[in-house]
């Protein structure tokens, strides 16, 4: 690593976003690039055995976040885990790689610009996307990214029938799953290789790492953002023997829906109110900062088994030897195994609801390994009316900032939720599923009276793990970020990551996450020839 601490671009977070950005800007030899990641290095076994991500939560390769009480959700707090290791979210996530429906950025297209609409997005994914399976004459995925993607290895017999019950429910079939309209069913594509997980720092940053223009720090926590002026010159970080990383270009954030509005507002760039009551003097009055949150609330049907077919006991000595010998058996599952984009209301162009299959009794974030054979359907609520915000909680970095989603403020999020459960139950009841559960098991009541459900729902929804939103982009003023992702009020510092998404996608935040740095990557490239 060299001793001189002033590079070019100063990046804080090695996250699906800041892998990217590193080993993209460092593609240019005369450009100097430090990454900077609180957490440690993506060492650990567990990252690489896709079954195995529910290990990672509640580790040091996990924030282990918490929300405020949520009042819509009987006061719970709910854990939100977001990655704290090189790869970031990616390498603890399902691995689902899901762009999302066309509408999502033709609505990205409206409020920052027709750059950001589909058809023109739309090529930052195949960038990124390395297809390992079968390919059509019209399939839409890229074949030269740093990303592999790939089709399950050993889907498991009960997500075969999920597939077959949605087939029989008269379900449209996608092409592939990640085309324009992506309304339907289809089994889960995978950022995997081999069997193994591939992360965001694995596609990007692996195979940067000897580059004598990129250093990487781990377990350096950026504790300040430094400014001359307006003009962001660098970064302060604990764990950096010299302190401050210097920044001749910019300062780029890229620490997430949670970590980027955090440090903005520990900078003092944020709502003056709020950042009076937190002790912190106001640097820049931009009151959006932390605002807009958004995720995707899903609730979890989940029935019991009476036949060994699902994953329960799956991590056997035998299977991981299977895995770790050649990539191959149940443990190359994601859990997410399989997918179906719905709406619940005829006059909607495009989906409101996912019903998401694991073939496995997903309880509790999978922290308390199942003891009964089952599966579970996830509805997830994909385009929520209700958002909520992060605030800061007092001064200084190390503080935790204050979560609080707001899930379900708007009355019709949970009618929506409701609709869901009852498509999920309808692929329950077709023949091709009925004969394998027999039950409910966890917070399912089985089928029940609407109001019945609605109160399970508020004692058991938990998160699919998409906060986006908190520093969103957009051409009117009140944006905290500009359409090239340039933050209002001050020079050379950006944001890039799902913090500047104006509105959540219909799908899984990984993949447009990835593509928006991409995209941000052409974007920072621009603005240093001007």
């Amino acid at each position: 690593m060299s001793k001189d601490r002033t590079y070019d671009y100063v990046i804080v977070g090695a996250g699906s976003a800041g892998c990217v950005l590193a080993g993209r800007l460092s593609e240019d030899p005369s450009v100097r690039v430090a990454l900077v990641e609180s957490g440690p290095r993506d060492r650990r076994t567990e990252i690489r055995i896709p079954a195995a991500f529910p290990k990672l939560f509640k580790t040091p390769y996990d924030w282990d976040y918490r929300t405020t009480e949520q009042r819509a959700l009987g006061d719970r707090e709910l854990y939100w885990p977001r990655g704290h290791v090189l790869g970031g979210s990616s390498s603890l996530n399902a691995m689902m790689w899901v762009r999302g429906h066309r509408d999502d950025y033709d609505a990205w297209g409206e409020a920052a610009g027709p750059e950001w609409a589909y058809e023109q997005f739309v090529r930052y994914f195949q960038r990124a996307e390395r297809w390992g399976g079968a390919r059509g004459e019209k399939s839409v995925y890229g074949t030269l990214g740093p990303l592999h993607i790939s089709p399950q290895r050993a889907p498991n017999a009960t997500t075969s029938a999920f597939l077959d019950a949605c087939r029989a429910q008269g379900l449209r079939e996608p092409g592939e799953l990640n085309e324009a309209d992506h309304t339907g069913f289809a089994a889960t594509p995978v950022t995997q290789y081999r069997g193994r997980r591939w992360s965001a720092a694995d596609g990007y940053l692996k195979p940067a790492a000897r580059r004598p223009n990129l250093d990487v720090y781990t377990d350096a926590r950026v504790t300040r953002l430094d400014f001359d002026g307006t003009r962001a010159a660098g970064v302060v970080a604990a764990g950096v023997s010299a302190g401050t990383l210097r920044a001749t270009r910019e300062v780029i954030l890229a620490a997430g829906a949670i970590g980027s509005p955090h440090l903005l507002q520990q900078a003092g760039i944020g709502d003056p109110d709020t950042l009076a009551a937190a002790g912190i003097d106001t640097f820049v009055a931009s009151p959006d900062v932390g605002r807009h949150l958004q995720d995707h609330l899903s609730y979890a049907v989940t029935v019991r088994c009476p036949r060994p077919l699902s994953l329960t006991g799956a991590d056997t000595p035998a299977n991981l030897a299977r895995f770790l010998l050649g990539g191959r058996g149940p443990l190359t599952s994601n859990i997410g195994e399989a997918v179906a984009f719905l709406t619940t209301r005829p006059e909607l162009a495009a989906p409101d609801i996912e019903l998401l299959f694991a073939p496995v009794p997903f309880v509790d974030h999978g922290l308390v390994p199942p003891t009964e054979h089952g599966f579970t359907v996830g509805v997830v609520l994909l385009q929520p009316r209700s958002a909520g915000r992060i605030t800061p909680t007092g001064p200084g970095a190390g503080t935790r900032p204050r979560i609080d989603p707001g899930y379900l403020t708007d009355d019709a999020d949970l009618r929506t939720l409701v609709a869901g459960v009852r498509r999920a139950e309808e692929l329950l009841a077709d023949p091709a599923l009925r004969p394998l559960h027999e039950g409910p098991m966890a917070g399912y009541p089985g089928v029940v009276d609407d109001e019945t459900l609605a109160r399970a729902i508020r004692t058991s929804a938990q998160t699919l793990y998409h906060p986006v939103g908190t520093c969103r982009m957009g051409n009117d003023d009140g944006a905290v970020t500009d359409p090239r992702l340039r933050v209002r009020g001050t020079e050379a510092l950006r944001v890039v990551d799902a913090s500047v998404m104006p509105h959540i996608t219909r799908g899984h935040t990984h993949a447009p996450t990835v593509a928006l740095a991409e995209k941000a990557v052409e974007l920072i490239r621009e603005d240093a020839r001007i």
